[in-house]
């Protein structure tokens, strides 16, 4: 049995203006981490203000779209964006990286620990908790929008997008099924003490071979050699997860 996908990705509309259901996601992810972050804080004995934490989420959630709207335009469609500049800003036609957002986030959250003078392993092993939460929730943003999905195939559970050629798999949902396996992780993980970085470590390891797999099923946009883009900078979110593990336990 196929799925044909009929989603209307606009929640409703006020005077023209379209409210999404990707935009509400992305501020209720916004919003678990708001409230998620203060409990994590005071059960790891990490001293966090309420304005620190909102100064916290406001710092990464910026950046982070930021860098994944640039990696986008500069990993995967450079001739097009340098051919239409202005296009660079029209976000909400959609094009953003993963791999974007985690850099830029990592880096803000680091200048917000240097900052006001915190450990930075300390304080990223919370925020990634609500983060994988948040793209679990983004994935699913991605089903409804038609968006991201996965190569042809005959599976039962294909699903016919509008725009797409043939019965697809749903990779978006197979990425929020990882994430939630990764959160869900991360979470139980948290519940003892962990030594700072573990948490961030387990995230980068997991995510990157699971999403090494799901690549394989998703339709790529870009290929390096035999490689997809997104499989080939997996191999570096993953190296960079084995070493900072390495460098824990040492």
């Amino acid at each position: 049995m196929v799925f044909y996908h009929n989603l209307n990705p606009v929640l409703f509309s006020v005077a023209g203006f379209e409210i999404r259901y990707y935009g509400m996601i992305i501020v209720l992810s916004l919003l678990i981490a708001y409230f998620m972050l203060p409990l994590l804080a005071k059960k790891q004995k990490i001293n966090l203000s309420k304005a620190q934490i909102e100064d916290l989420i406001l710092y990464a959630a910026i950046s982070a779209l930021i860098g994944a709207r640039l990696f986008i335009v500069l990993f995967y469609h450079p001739s097009f964006y340098l051919s239409n500049p202005l296009e660079i800003l029209k976000i909400w036609k959609g094009g953003v990286s993963f791999h974007g957002a985690l850099v830029f986030g990592l880096a803000a959250v680091y200048y917000f620990c240097r900052k006001h003078k915190l450990k930075f392993l300390e304080v990223i092993d919370l925020m990634i908790i609500p983060t994988a939460l948040g793209f679990a929730l983004g994935r699913m943003g991605n089903f409804i929008n038609g968006e991201l999905y996965g190569r042809i195939t005959s599976v039962p559970w294909a699903v016919k997008f509008q725009n797409a050629e043939g019965f697809r798999h749903p990779s978006q949902l197979y990425e929020s099924a990882k994430n939630f396996l990764i959160f869900t992780t991360l979470f139980f993980l948290s519940k003892k003490k962990q030594k700072p970085g573990i948490l961030l470590a387990t995230f980068l390891i997991m995510y990157s071979i699971l999403r090494f797999l799901i690549e394989f099923v998703r339709e790529p946009e870009l290929y390096i050699g035999f490689l997809t883009m997104g499989q080939f900078l997996n191999i570096f979110m993953f190296i960079a997860g084995i070493l900072l593990l390495y460098k824990i336990k040492k």
